[in-house]
């Protein structure tokens, strides 16, 4: 089952296996490699220390670095198996807000065009609910057109396509789901639209799909009730 988890020591083979798996000269949004020591990631005690550095960046008792903002940084994993990386950024500074935004997610190359991407942006944005964001600015190069698919599938809403420094990007803005305790899990949603008779296969219609199609139930079920 798919699920974002914070970084830790015990996925470092998954991880190793991952990172092969991309070019050397990659960019990997969201995996906080800038924040690796010197030396590579293959030995364990420098591996055990950039862990240990990406868990405090969300520590927001502790001061930014400059030019940077406090960010929860996340493995998406399925199992003891590391998928990739994503990295929901706590506020915007000009360059998040011109063409960062709040979140940055890569998925390895192995585990691409089976909807990863899309359930992990769904879950970021509960995570962003959680931090007290209402509105989350998620951005994709314009060429780009499997990235805006994904951020479009999570309802995000094209503001612009702006050229900067930094590139031209597509700007989308996503209303982050409300706060619901007592929310059922993905699975328990699933088998409830199942035994409603809607086709919901478990690698095709995204997890932001499959919920709403719950909450329009429950929402009419309350209308009728009253």
């Amino acid at each position: 089952m798919l699920e974002l988890i914070t970084p830790t020591v015990r996925l470092h083979p998954s991880w190793t296996e991952a990172y092969a798996e991309w070019p050397a000269d990659a960019q990997q949004d969201g995996a906080g490699l800038r924040l690796a020591p010197d030396g590579g990631l293959d030995r364990p005690e420098a591996f055990s220390a950039w862990v240990e550095r990406l868990r405090e960046q969300g520590d927001a008792t502790v001061p930014a670095a400059p030019g940077r903002v406090h960010a929860t940084y996340l493995w998406i994993v399925d199992g003891d198996t590391y998928l990739g990386a994503a990295e929901l950024r706590h506020s915007l500074n000009d360059f998040l807000l011109e063409a960062g935004g709040h979140v940055g997610y890569s998925v390895r190359p192995s585990a691409r065009r089976l909807g990863v991407a899309s359930r992990a942006l769904g879950q970021l944005l509960h995570r962003a609910r959680d931090l007290g964001l209402e509105r989350v600015l998620a951005t994709c190069d314009k060429d780009n057109p499997a990235s805006a698919r994904t951020i479009e599938r999570n309802g995000g809403v094209l503001e612009d396509v702006r050229t900067s420094a930094y590139g031209t990007k597509r700007r989308y803005w996503i209303t982050a789901p409300p706060q619901n305790p007592g929310q059922p899990t993905l699975n328990d949603v699933r088998a409830w639209a199942r035994a409603q008779g809607f086709r919901v296969p478990d690698r095709v219609r995204e997890p932001s799909e499959v919920f709403r199609v719950w909450e329009r139930a429950s929402d009419e079920a309350g209308k009728s009730a009253g």
